[in-house]
């Protein structure tokens, strides 16, 4: 039985090969995009689960209030980490204190490297559960002088040799020895850019600021990581560890720890007001929604175009039933028709993923991969076909196995008045998901450039940043005028952060008329005389660091918020106490966007200090060729610190990476937009076909009475312009309430304005035309002769 179901279901696909065709590639391209959009979702929600301690592993984030705020920090002090380790130690298997991912470079022979890496206590490779292939957890950081390298960095340095106990050359300051190698981490992984892992002890010992950390209660400038205890719950041990910094802690700063697991650490990483608020876990769901629809969208045209050819096979549904074919069978003929189609289609959906991945992983910042060798995916593929056939076929089948055989034999069939309603139905849930996607990917462009026209108070064409390595420390002035004498270089100078961040963030500011109880929190950026001059900054009041004046190592410039934070007036001469030191205040600047474009700008205060400097900020003189530019700064650079290979970053770069992530998102949802656009226009071409093909000899009559082919293509256009039209209504209220809510989450934020829909709706029926009109104006133009010739 089911060799005959499937021979008919062949003869009825090639007989009939258009509506096929279409059917076939509609269902293609809705499957395809729901399994690249699958693909992205499992690469999401796998974050980080390559570490076998997975769900033990934590962070450790405190809770601090400052400015009327309170906010979440991964930021913790020494103190607080070794305190949490050795009081609460029954609670945690292990707590590691580690630095930030800094570039470090490596130097063995004459192969140079910069990786990223951390200095970490020696148990966290055990934590991670790195994959060491050479060396083991024991030994691997227990010298201060050891180094743990990922094995393409061992390939880099050392080729085919063995790396264990090689000596290289870190940071251009000391030699280390290789003690162990781990295999390279996966792409979504927190860990995958961290290649080189070295000692605690070995930062304690080649950084003094660090060692003196490690009495001071509230300078968080390190990050810890920990590892629970077997039986710990990791809810009642945020609670124990609370409070353990209050004690020394400065008053009113109230600061509260907690451990946020690694299972959140991807999906929800976003805090407000010192609560988790999600993260991206919004974008699967909303890629989990939009796959599910387009796919709906590829099912709804199979539907609509199986139930519209019904009258073609009504005598085919009548004769079986009458030589005895039960409505059972019918429907699984019917279904199996749709899932021989749904069958083909996942065939031609396998290709278009397998040549649409790469640049998919490209524009979505993946390396995801089809996992053929796994049985799971092809029990969900098979799955997943079968339930779309079933979908697809399930009204079909139910409906045309529904019709009297006796009516229909008699030829009094019809289909009735209210059989096109399902259809019409079908037609406007397609087009409102597709007008809602179109409204939302405009939206999302609107609010990218709205922030990408934000002035940002500075000049950053041009602007070069280059991390300060040890041998160029100490160097600035001949290195100022060694660049300048290129005659490629328009400024020069250093700061403590790049334009594009704020990395420190400091209290115990004081000033005449300060709330004693308040505690101000300003992002604190020491840099050399030419800073001002380097990016550009505008002086709205006083004027800019000088050489010519000696008491600049005394005195603050403030940005616009800073000073709004301290409440003065004329501020430019006043007296600002920091740390009990008295600094003048020489100057303020217009703010400056130097951290989220989206959000409100820090309260932030620029000072003198040639000693803090990690940044090295390099101004191109404008009309020289950026290439030519850039040899001669190498050139220069070189000549102090020829080991470390010319590592740059362009601030324009750097600032349009702030919006990535943005970027990605409305990408990836104007190409689903569009999709969905062709499958629901495929659906309409269908049904446009179909119309014109059952409207034939109306068509040859009316021409025959005087019928325009203006007159004849309005009619054949026009239920389907009323179609649109209503899903416009309904989807314009769903799209303003869910964008209304999601630009909530910005500060800084675009508006929501009536020409997007006008744009939306205009555009939806100008689609809507385009796609029906081939056929209106085909079936307008034929020979009434031969429309009225057939049957």
């Amino acid at each position: 039985m089911l060799r005959n179901y499937l021979k008919i279901a062949l003869r009825n696909l090639a007989k009939h090969k258009a509506y096929s065709a279409i059917n076939i590639l509609g269902l293609a391209v809705g499957m395809a995009i729901a399994m690249l959009i699958g693909l992205w979702m499992y690469d999401e929600l796998s974050y980080n689960k390559f570490h076998r301690n997975y769900d033990r592993l934590a962070r450790l984030y405190v809770n601090q209030t400052f400015n009327g705020t309170t906010g979440a920090s991964r930021a913790v002090s020494i103190p607080s980490a070794t305190e949490i380790r050795t009081k609460y130690a029954a609670d945690f298997k292990y707590v590691s204190l580690a630095s930030w991912n800094f570039s470090h470079l490596l130097v063995n022979g004459d192969k140079k490297l910069n990786q990223e890496g951390m200095f970490v206590d020696p148990g966290l490779p055990e934590m991670l559960t790195l994959d060491m292939l050479k060396g083991s957890y024991a030994t691997a950081l227990k010298e201060p002088s050891s180094i743990l390298l990922a094995e393409s960095v061992a390939k880099a340095l050392f080729g085919d040799q063995d790396p264990m106990n090689k000596i290289i050359r870190l940071d251009a300051k000391r030699d280390v020895r290789v003690t162990g190698v781990f295999a390279d981490l996966p792409f979504n992984s927190e860990f995958y850019e961290v290649k080189l892992y070295m000692p605690w002890s070995a930062y304690l010992a080649d950084e003094p600021w660090v060692k003196n950390s490690q009495e001071q209660w509230g300078n968080h400038s390190f990050q810890s990581f920990a590892q629970l205890a077997d039986k710990a719950d990791i809810e009642q041990v945020s609670a124990k560890i609370k409070n353990v910094e209050k004690p020394h802690s400065s008053p009113g700063e109230n600061p509260e720890y907690f451990l946020h697991p690694m299972s959140k650490w991807h999906l929800y990483s976003d805090f407000k007001n010192g609560r988790n608020v999600g993260g991206n876990i919004q974008f699967v769901w909303l890629f989990g929604i939009i796959g599910v629809f387009v796919l709906l969208l590829a099912c709804i045209n199979f539907m609509n175009l199986s139930t519209a050819r019904s009258e073609k096979r009504a005598k085919e549904v009548g004769i079986r039933k009458a030589v005895g074919s039960l409505r059972q069978q019918l429907i699984m003929q019917f279904l199996s028709e749709s899932i021989l189609v749904v069958f083909f289609a996942l065939i031609l959906s396998l290709l278009m993923v397998l040549v649409s991945l790469s640049a998919f992983n490209e524009l979505a910042g993946k390396q995801a991969a089809i996992p053929y060798q796994s049985p799971v995916f092809w029990l969900l593929i098979l799955s997943f076909t079968l339930l779309t056939g079933l979908v697809s076929g399930s009204y079909p089948a139910l409906y045309l196995s529904s019709f009297n055989p006796l009516s229909v034999l008699k030829g009094t069939f019809r289909v009735g008045r209210w059989a096109s309603l399902p259809r019409k139905m079908l037609v406007v849930i397609q087009f409102t998901v597709s007008i809602t996607l179109i409204i939302g990917t405009v939206i999302v462009f609107r609010q990218i450039q709205h922030a990408k026209n934000r002035p940002i108070g500075y000049d950053r064409s041009g602007l070069l940043q280059v991390n300060i390595s040890t041998a160029l420390r100490g160097k600035f002035d001949p290195l100022r005028q060694d660049l300048l004498k290129s005659g490629a270089v328009y400024e020069v100078s250093e700061s403590s952060s790049p334009t594009t961040g704020v990395w420190s963030n400091q209290i115990g500011f004081d000033w005449e008329g300060k709330d004693p109880k308040s505690l101000p929190l300003f992002g604190t950026i020491a840099c050399t005389h030419e800073f001002g001059k380097t990016i550009s900054w505008k002086i709205i009041n006083g004027r800019d660091f000088s050489r010519d004046y000696s008491t600049d190592t005394s005195a603050f410039i403030l940005n616009e918020a800073a000073v709004k934070l301290t409440g003065l007036q004329n501020i430019v001469g006043k007296t600002i106490r920091f740390n009990e030191k008295p600094m003048q205040v020489v100057g303020v600047v217009k703010d400056m966007v130097m951290e989220s474009p989206y959000e409100p700008i820090k309260p932030t205060i620029f000072l003198v200090n040639y000693n803090w400097a990690s940044i090295l900020n390099v101004k191109l003189k404008p009309g020289t060729p950026v290439k030519d530019a850039l040899k001669q700064v190498e050139a220069v650079l070189k000549q102090y610190d020829p080991d470390s290979p010319f590592d740059f970053k362009f601030t324009d770069d750097e600032y349009d990476a702030k919006f990535r992530a943005e970027e990605r998102i409305g990408k990836l949802a104007r190409i689903f937009a569009v999709l969905a656009i062709f499958i629901s226009c495929l659906g309409l071409f269908g049904l446009a076909s179909f119309m014109a093909e059952q409207r034939t000899k109306e068509i040859g009559v009316r021409k025959v009475l005087g019928a325009s082919v203006v007159s004849l293509w309005t009619l054949l256009s026009k239920d389907f312009v009323r179609l649109v039209i209503i899903s416009f209504l309904i989807s314009a209220p769903i799209a303003w309430f869910f964008l209304d809510d999601w630009l909530q989450q910005y500060e800084y934020r675009t508006g929501i304005t009536w020409w997007v829909f006008a744009f939306a709706g205009i555009g939806a029926t100008i689609i809507t035309l385009l796609t029906v009109s081939y056929q209106a104006i085909r079936a307008a133009t034929m020979d009434p002769v031969k429309s009225l010739r057939t049957e």
